[in-house]
């Protein structure tokens, strides 16, 4: 054996030897009581609302436009057909220019600016932020005002029958016009998107456009719409 590698294993037992021999410093554990003071005042925690998805085969506004924002759901609501409940919260219609308000078959002025009719969703009356626009029931403010007018004449408890057809879209108009405070369920083509307009297009991708195709009134509005200066019979 080399002598050098000999003392080297000689000295490394020696020191195995010596520390194995030592004491250590650690104490035995020693169970602390539990805490006896002031309990710290946390809130309690929040009860989350329980909103519906749907209303039987139809979405409700929150449950539509969860999808739409949804990694997972997104492909099976946008551009698809689909069916949604709400209130109608707000409309357009009294924001349309006099230049926009007349019979069906005279043209607007070419200098006429006029949005495309269209009214607001949600699933809460009086709601202003979580809401669906819904366009597409309408061209022009034309049909809208040669449709009252034909409400308007048809015999009293007949209003309902009265039909126009949209003469650019060429379906008909919703019978009554929609109005803030009627509960509608609408079927329509649903995306970020609406192309339908002559005037360019449209785009919400938070919430969403529906471009409706029927409208159903599940509760009338308490009164009855009307464009700027267009007055209706009592």
């Amino acid at each position: 054996m080399n002598v050098r590698f000999g003392r080297t294993l000689a000295a490394a037992l020696l020191l195995v030897a010596g520390t194995s021999g030592c004491g250590t410093d650690e104490q035995p554990y020693q169970p602390k009581p539990a805490f006896s003071g002031r309990k710290a005042n946390l809130p309690a925690v929040p009860t989350l609302p329980a909103k519906a998805k749907k209303q039987g085969d139809a979405y409700t506004v929150w449950g539509l436009t969860h999808d739409l924002r949804s990694r997972v759901h997104a492909d099976e609501v946008n551009g698809k057909k689909v069916s949604v409940v709400g209130y109608i919260v707000k409309t357009n219609l009294q924001e349309a220019p006099p230049c926009a308000v007349h019979k069906t078959g005279k043209a607007d002025a070419a200098d006429c600016k006029a949005p495309v009719p269209s009214f607001a969703i949600a699933d809460e009356k009086g709601e202003t932020k979580d809401m669906i626009d819904v366009m597409g029931w309408a061209s022009n403010f034309a049909q809208i005002y040669s449709m009252i007018e034909a409400i308007d004449k048809a015999p009293r408890g007949k209003e309902n029958e009265a039909k126009l057809t949209d003469e650019f879209w060429g379906q008909e108009l919703p019978n009554p016009i929609p109005n803030v405070g009627a509960k509608v369920k609408v079927t329509g083509t649903y995306g970020v998107t609406f192309t339908k307009s002559t005037g360019g297009a449209a785009a919400n991708p938070k919430y969403g456009i529906l471009s409706a195709e029927t409208i159903e009134y599940l509760e009338p509005p308490p009164e009855k719409a009307t464009l700027p200066g267009q007055k209706r019979r009592p």
